[in-house]
């Protein structure tokens, strides 16, 4: 009688634990970001940001490139809506993992905008782009690091935009002038952005901008290649407005170009300052 009294409260836990479950299951889960905002206000851009994620660039020479992103992923939020789902960010990079490339940068803000039912979606993808460089006299091979940038938005058209930045060296045209010995010189850097019409190569860009410096950068350089890049600096000083109207003229003249702008920025060794300039131009 005992043992069917154990039995019987047994049973009876049982079928509590499974009637509980069953009710969990059954309960809807309340939806926050669906509920309704009285403020009256769209939002811009809602999303996610520095979200490190893998990508594939394309490779002048290599083919392909992969590397490291810090991605940021925003839509548009109407006024009646509480919130937007940040999961679904997530789920689109997913989705794409091993495409997410420029050719494809249309692609994934379409269906970001489809999947968070948005009127706009917007990408921004930074990334180190390496480059295996010789040195000009010696040949010895280096890395290479540059910073680079894909923007992109969908709204009722399609907007790209891609920014590289360049180390370069400049030597200062006043100071070779006045000085009997030498003249100072600086490393510097150059933003490049580019909207386009077919496609752009990320090495066309870099060395655009490294034939309108005083010299280029290097990863190694031996003393033969020193004397080299220091005396062909020294042959072509420049200021800073001489490095953005040389790039800007090169810009100008290549069709597939429809609009940029390029600053550069002297980070100078003989002052508490830095020296910048910078132009912007629309082709269309």
């Amino acid at each position: 009688m005992k043992r069917l009294f154990c039995c019987i409260s047994l049973w009876t836990i049982i079928r509590k634990c499974i009637k509980l479950k069953h009710m969990s299951k059954s309960k809807e889960i309340v939806d926050i970001q669906n509920q309704k905002d009285t403020r009256n206000i769209d939002i811009d851009k809602v999303g996610v940001k520095n979200i490190k994620y893998p990508i594939t660039v394309l490779d002048k020479s290599r083919g392909r490139q992969h590397t490291v992103a810090s991605i940021n992923m925003y839509v548009n939020l109407p006024h009646q809506f509480k919130g937007t789902h940040m999961s679904r960010f997530i789920e689109i990079l997913n989705e794409f993992r091993g495409q997410i490339d420029i050719k494809n940068f249309s692609i994934i803000l379409t269906e970001l905008k489809k999947y968070l039912d948005a009127d706009s979606a917007h990408m921004e993808i930074e990334f180190p782009y390496f480059m295996e460089k010789e040195a000009p006299v010696s040949k010895s091979k280096g890395l290479m690091e540059y910073k680079c940038c894909l923007y992109g938005s969908v709204k009722k058209t399609k907007d790209l935009m891609v920014e590289v930045m360049v180390p370069i060296t400049t030597v200062c045209p006043c100071s070779k002038e006045i000085s009997e010995h030498g003249a100072h010189n600086q490393r510097g850097e150059v933003r490049v952005r580019v909207r386009f019409k077919k496609f752009v190569w990320i090495e066309d860009i870099i060395k655009l901008v490294e034939d309108s410096a005083s010299s280029d950068v290097y990863s190694v350089l031996k003393r033969a290649d020193e004397k080299y890049v220091t005396e062909k600096a020294f042959d072509n000083p420049m200021f800073v407005e001489d490095v953005v109207r040389t790039v800007a003229s090169k810009l100008s003249a290549d069709n597939n170009i429809t609009w940029f702008s390029v600053d550069a920025e002297n980070f100078e060794s003989i002052h508490n300052h830095s020296a910048y300039a910078y132009v912007e131009r629309s082709k269309r």
